[in-house]
């Protein structure tokens, strides 16, 4: 059974939001004098990453009491209502902290019939991809869906980093013949989405980071899996444009 259409208030919220605190976070970029402190896990984060987290769950707080919220720099929230918000203010504060403008601000819902809304904002270049279930999903406001690219030979794969990849993965790939980039973290993601990529291939993800993908992707026509193939909610993941998503798989098997 198909899950029921998300309300479109929740994703004219999740828009706002993500927008206003993606804003917030350009106080902060390239300010010579940001302050980088390293968290117990060994990443990064600033005081950027803190105060877009906290304008959002104060917003949150006060528009839709008694939801659940769960971030990335703050503690969890539990809540009444079965409805969990998701958030990552600065998704990529490594290249946020070296003036890199691709890093994002990620926003996503779950109901009690799974994901509901995803949003990343890209601050410094205004961009947005937005997506509700059932509700299409929107770059810049404007419908948007995945590339009709159906081979790997001159296929757009893009990823973070290749420093996570196993070494054999990344062999593996290069001899399929795609164009091999590394448009990170959640605007590879957007990339996919608005049909510009083919592919977005990631590692090591938390909760967080892959919330918005499950509706993002999925609305805009592609697939989102784990690079097993199968439904992720942490570790290492694949989202495509459906057609070339088997054979990425079969580069991760073993």
């Amino acid at each position: 059974m198909t899950p029921p259409t998300v309300d479109p208030a929740f994703l004219e919220i999740a828009v706002e939001l993500g927008r206003r605190a993606g804003e917030l976070t350009l106080q902060w970029f390239r300010d010579p004098t940001l302050e980088i402190e390293m968290k117990g896990d060994g990443s990064p984060v600033t005081a950027a990453d803190r105060a877009a987290e906290t304008f959002i769950r104060e917003e949150l707080a006060r528009r839709c009491p008694g939801d659940a919220v769960l971030g990335e720099e703050l503690d969890d929230t539990t809540g009444t209502t079965g409805r969990t918000w998701s958030i990552d203010p600065i998704d990529g504060t490594y290249p946020f902290t070296r003036g890199v403008p691709l890093y994002s601000s990620l926003l996503a819902m779950s109901d009690e019939n799974g994901p509901a809304i995803g949003v990343i904002t890209i601050p410094a270049l205004g961009e947005q991809v937005a997506a509700g279930r059932g509700l299409g999903a929107h770059h810049n406001g404007r419908p948007c869906r995945v590339s009709g690219t159906n081979s790997l030979t001159g296929a757009c794969v893009t990823t973070s980093a290749y420093t996570w990849w196993p070494n054999a993965a990344v062999a593996k790939l290069h001899r399929l013949g795609p164009m091999m980039q590394a448009w990170g973290d959640g605007y590879g993601f957007l990339m996919v989405a608005s049909g510009r990529a083919d592919a977005m291939i990631d590692f090591g993800l938390n909760p967080w980071d892959i919330a918005p993908m499950h509706v993002i992707i999925n609305e805009a026509g592609g697939r989102f899996t784990g690079t097993n193939g199968e439904s992720p909610d942490t570790g290492n993941v694949i989202a495509s444009n459906g057609h070339i998503h088997e054979a990425l798989i079969d580069v991760f098997a073993t």
